[in-house]
């Protein structure tokens, strides 16, 4: 067990904790909510930061590390969707989700046929990656209906649109291999 992977596990570990500070009736829950939320997303560089630099890459931290990423984000949406009880968040919290469920198992589709380069993170990821965390932080911190929950919203859908963007292209690197599976 490295350093990398008990950061990857401790951003499992802050799930529950999110979810708690979020329905705690105190007027400081939600910015603890969304102060684990940013830990976790710090975490998330991090490790992959430290896997790099310090030669630590192991393939439970490689498994893992998308897995947490994908619960912290998955949780985090369900959560705000029934707090902003908004089609305008909805929509793109869904886009998102469903994007992540159909990468997964499109990556983990072209490793069984050891293509899984062919679907490796792009740039368009992290910027979508970046706009996701933006987004949900600014959701979790303030209030519905206040103009930095509204920036929240907008910024979700600039995710949502990114989201979409990179799925295209993780399909279209995916489609010769995919079609000749058919």
């Amino acid at each position: 067990m490295n350093i990398p992977n008990i950061l990857t596990l401790a951003r499992i570990a802050f799930i529950p904790l999110l979810v708690v500070f979020f329905y705690l009736p105190y007027s400081w829950s939600m910015p603890v909510a969304a102060g684990l939320f940013a830990l976790a997303a710090v975490t998330d560089w991090l490790d992959g930061y430290l896997a790099r630099r310090w030669d630590q890459s192991t393939p439970f931290g490689a498994f893992l590390d998308p897995v947490a990423d994908k619960l912290m984000v998955a949780v985090a949406l369900a959560l705000l969707i029934e707090r902003f009880d908004s089609i305008w968040l909805t929509l793109p919290a869904l886009v998102i989700i469903g994007r992540e469920i159909v990468i997964s198992a499109l990556r983990e589709w072209m490793a069984e046929m050891g293509k899984r380069g062919s679907v490796a993170v792009s740039w368009l990821g992290k910027v979508k990656t970046t706009l996701q965390m933006i987004a949900l932080l600014l959701l979790l911190a303030f209030a519905p209906g206040t103009q930095l929950s509204l920036l929240g919203v907008v910024t979700l859908h600039a995710a949502a649109i990114m989201t979409l963007w990179s799925m295209v292209m993780y399909l279209r690197a995916a489609w010769p291999h995919l079609s000749r599976a058919m």
